[in-house]
């Protein structure tokens, strides 16, 4: 396709889209990662937080590539939402659980004969990527790969990696619209050859869809799906199997594993924490207790308040009542606002403003609540030390020794 009916092609299909947006927009989800219907109270409880990494599952069958000769399954330690399969030549295939398939083709090398249409190719080098998934940039940084993200959904004033501040400064990252209203003719004409999206991409299926229409591949990182803490910071060795960084990927890796180890020996603190935030329509947001945001609570020495809410909602945070939340976080001894969705808050003031039902809260009357900052969710790469900062909330440490939390007095 040359790139002049690319670009007539990117200006007919944003205007298609546009026009059904607009016929739709009554009917459209609202762009959040809470589902919308409120979850019930626990019924039943669960087993224990269990606090340890997942046992890594039996090694999967490989997929059959004609040509290709199987070598090994990358081992994974806390991952467990993708797979890594090697194969002779230096191809890899990634495989996103509820995602597809990639096959990543090394630079100079043929794509396979007869591959499955259900596998999307990747060739070497992908140097022009466009990110509109924040949580990735924070590992492309700690590999030293910045310099293949191109393009990002969002400016410098919305990101808190300081890489990709410095690279919308200086013109070599562009802002090519945010995720659901990308600049279709800036990715064609910046040569882009893969966008990775968050989940959030799942609203606006139809964007998704354009992407790939105009030949561009879409990989959806679904790392916020992981259970445990480190899986989402292993998702740098499914991108660094893009971008050829896999032995700086593997140390960095590693290094942060021996970090998370020495927080597993935090004591039982038996507090409870409730880590939360108010939607726009008054509902409470929490996280489910398989997600891990409860793990981190538990290896920093807490409990999580709602570890036994019993739910069939699929998405990592849910939305209850006002009702339901107090009947649960009333007596938590600490209460974390989520700032890295909602706006921040820096006074009990302002968490009063949005329900007043707070001024009977536990953690309210005692001076223990605590908001995260909106880098938070962008820092994969440095998940131990917002288990520190719970660990020095849960034991009266040093407020000024934390990265991500402030006291919200």
């Amino acid at each position: 396709m040359n790139k002049v009916f690319q670009r007539l092609t990117a200006l007919v299909l944003a205007l298609v889209l546009t026009l059904t947006l607009g016929a739709c927009a009554a009917n459209t989800l609202k762009a959040t990662d809470a589902a919308t219907t409120p979850a019930t109270q626990p019924s039943v409880p669960s087993s224990t937080e269990n606090t340890t990494a997942p046992a890594t599952e039996p090694e999967a069958a490989a997929p059959e590539i004609s040509g290709l000769t199987f070598q090994e399954e990358t081992e994974l330690l806390y991952a467990q939402c993708f797979h890594l399969y090697r194969y002779e030549g230096g191809y890899t295939l990634i495989r996103i659980v509820d995602g597809g398939d990639f096959l990543v083709v090394p630079e100079g090398a043929a794509v396979p004969d007869g591959l499955d249409d259900s596998i999307t190719v990747l060739q070497q080098p992908i140097s022009h990527i466009y990110l509109a998934a924040t949580s990735a940039m924070a590992l492309f940084s700690a590999m030293d790969a910045v310099d293949a993200i191109h393009m990002t959904g969002v400016q410098a004033s919305g990101w808190y990696i300081d890489a990709a501040v410095e690279g919308l400064n200086n013109g070599s990252i562009l802002f090519a619209g945010k995720y659901s209203e990308p600049d279709y003719e800036m990715l064609i004409n910046e040569e882009c050859d893969l966008a990775i999206e968050s989940t959030m991409i799942y609203h606006t299926p139809k964007v998704k869809e354009m992407i790939e229409d105009l030949g561009i591949p879409v990989l959806v990182d679904r790392s916020s799906y992981e259970s445990y803490p480190l899986g989402r910071t292993e998702w740098i060795k499914l991108y660094a199997a893009l971008v050829g960084k896999e032995a700086e990927a593997a140390a960095f890796f590693d290094q942060q594993a021996d970090i998370i180890r020495q927080l597993e020996n935090f004591e039982n603190t038996g507090k409870t924490v409730a880590f939360f935030y108010v939607n726009s329509d008054g509902s409470i947001v929490i996280r489910k207790p398989t997600d891990y945001i409860p793990k981190m609570i538990a290896l920093a020495g807490g409990k999580y308040a709602f570890e036994n809410l019993i739910t069939d909602q699929t998405a990592t945070s849910i939305s209850i009542t006002m009702e339901n939340f107090y009947a649960t976080a009333v007596d938590a001894d600490v209460l974390i606002y989520n700032a890295s969705i909602d706006a921040p808050i820096s006074s009990i003031d302002e968490l009063l403003a949005k329900d007043a039902l707070f001024a009977d809260f536990k953690a309210v009357k005692e001076g223990n609540v605590w908001c995260t900052g909106k880098s938070f969710y962008q820092a994969t790469d440095i998940v131990g030390e917002m288990i520190r900062d719970i660990h020095h909330v849960l034991t009266d440490g040093d407020e000024s020794a934390m990265t991500f939390l402030t006291k919200v007095s």
